[in-house]
């Protein structure tokens, strides 16, 4: 592998990313799955690189690529097959509709997780993302008349999840990890870094997502510099598509809808695991948020008070 091919690599993965991750957040019902999603599909694009030869459509590739790695987490997850071939031999087509239609564009993340996974990716490619049906059928293995029935099918069954009256799901945390989480974010909104450190897991991982990884104590420690320096953001304790996470405000810009979001993997009374989306607000898109009793912060103020953020399903 050259290096002008492993940097034209970089430099479309660069370009691509939030779009992978639009992909792979559907396809897992998760930003931060989707998130590491993206990233195992990056390594393997750079390991394939040099044995791939000419690829006329490397945008399609790298989707491939990110298709299948979904497919490998979701059997993983649900330790059974995905059933995707058998949906492709299902031709008889469901009632069509325009290809302007991008109304399901805007679902949640949960809701794509209600479609099998045929149908969810090529909703996504299509809707979503903007793919044509020979992109479709390419990425997911299919052919185009499968891709198209699965397109069409995907679309009436979103249409009919739309006008059911919507689970509101409450965010279940148990008590030991709600009590570390508001510990970690009070520590944050009282600058006092050195409870936050003492808080971390020796092998903890921080995962700076877009930016760089870190693992170790002392490694991830000094990446609290940045928030000890900066009097912009504001905190709360929350949860993100069924994760803990801290919800984090520009104070110049809302103190109502959060800016981005800071997962945290509790296990225990440590931290083992921060997915911190600073620089990737891209994973906003779609999820389900919650602030934790009356977590909402005020301009005066990081004090606790106000109504409580419930069902905060952040869309396009």
């Amino acid at each position: 592998m050259t290096d002008h091919a492993r940097d034209e690599l970089e430099r479309l993965l660069g370009e691509l990313r939030p779009r992978l991750h639009r992909y792979c957040a559907r396809m897992t019902g998760s930003a931060v799955d989707g998130e590491d999603i993206v990233q195992d599909a990056m390594i393997k694009a750079f390991a394939a690189l040099p044995d791939v030869g000419v690829v006329d459509n490397r945008e399609g590739w790298l989707f491939r690529i990110a298709h299948n790695t979904a497919l490998d987490f979701l059997r993983r997850r649900a330790r059974g097959p995905v059933m995707q071939n058998e949906e492709a031999l299902d031709m008889i087509a469901a009632p069509d509709s325009s290809d302007h239609d991008h109304e399901v564009a805007i679902a949640s993340l949960s809701t794509f997780m209600r479609l099998p996974a045929l149908q969810r990716s090529a909703v996504i490619l299509k809707d979503v993302l903007g793919h044509s049906l020979e992109e479709i059928a390419s990425i997911t293995g299919v052919s185009e008349p499968a891709a198209k029935s699965a397109l069409q099918r995907g679309r009436v069954r979103l249409r009919e999840f739309a006008g059911e009256p919507e689970d509101v799901v409450l965010p279940m945390l148990s008590d030991a990890v709600r009590a570390r989480l508001t510990a970690y974010v009070d520590g944050f909104r009282a600058g006092d870094f050195d409870a936050v450190r003492a808080m971390l897991a020796d092998d903890v991982t921080l995962d700076l997502v877009a930016k760089l990884r870190k693992q170790g104590k002392g490694e991830v420690g000094e990446y609290y510099g940045r928030y000890a320096a900066a009097e912009q953001w504001a905190f709360a304790a929350g949860v993100v598509d069924g994760r803990a996470a801290m919800l984090v405000y520009d104070r110049a810009i809302s103190l109502e809808t959060p800016a981005y979001f800071v997962a945290l993997d509790i296990e225990g009374d440590r931290i083992v695991a921060i997915h911190d989306f600073l620089f990737a607000r891209y994973a906003m898109d779609g999820i389900a948020l919650y602030a934790l009793n009356d977590q909402q912060p005020r301009p005066e103020s990081d004090s606790i008070v106000g109504v409580p953020r419930t069902n905060a399903c952040l869309g396009e």
